[in-house]
């Protein structure tokens, strides 16, 4: 249930002003149908996530328990410099429009997910809780629970969030999870010593 909780919330506050949530504001605002958009979100996310989970659970057997945690710990950091970094708006969605709405906002949704830091993320942190179900259902809540209320009220919010200081909550809450990461079997060893 770690598994579960930790990628929902650490995927939830990363997506925050992340230009997939502004994508999903762009597409709001030019279609005006939220109903399809939310599905086409949902049905992006899952299979960019699963694929993602997939490939960070598969990271234990290929590279070792302590390479590994490394890794995660490391990764956690970069994600939480990342994220300080404000992403550049997407432009030019009009090439898929033909598609309709539904469509539109799953090809869009799902190429502009490619890299991102949320998918960097449920990658890393399927490969440090090891399993694929879990991740991918936190991440894939937590990405709704972030996309809802921009899809919902739409453009009424856009200019009201103060992103600089969502990005620094973002950013601490990663580097928070790249400590632990790191610690953890430290952490472990001094319990097991103080129940002693």
């Amino acid at each position: 249930m770690d598994a579960f909780l930790v990628s929902t919330v650490a995927v939830a506050v990363a997506e925050i002003g992340d230009k997939t949530q502004l994508l999903a504001l762009l597409l709001v605002a030019r279609f005006a149908r939220p109903a399809p958009i939310l599905f086409a979100i949902f049905i992006a996310t899952l299979a960019n996530h699963a694929a993602a989970a997939l490939v960070g659970a598969s990271a234990v057997d290929l590279i070792g328990e302590t390479a590994l945690r490394w890794g995660v710990g490391l990764s956690f950091f970069a994600i939480a410099a990342w994220i300080l970094v404000p992403d550049q708006s997407d432009r030019g969605i009009g090439w898929c429009e033909r598609l309709g709405v539904f469509g539109t906002a799953l090809v869009t949704f799902f190429l502009a997910e490619i890299g991102d830091k949320t998918q960097i993320a449920t990658i890393v942190l399927a490969a440090r809780y090891d399993t694929i179900l879990w991740v991918t259902a936190g991440t894939t809540l937590g990405m709704m629970l972030a996309n809802l209320p921009v899809v919902v009220i739409g453009g009424m919010a856009a200019g009201r969030l103060p992103l600089p200081a969502v990005r620094v909550v973002a950013a601490a809450t990663f580097a928070l999870l790249g400590i632990v990461a790191l610690f953890e079997p430290v952490s472990g060893v001094v319990a097991a010593a103080l129940a002693r």
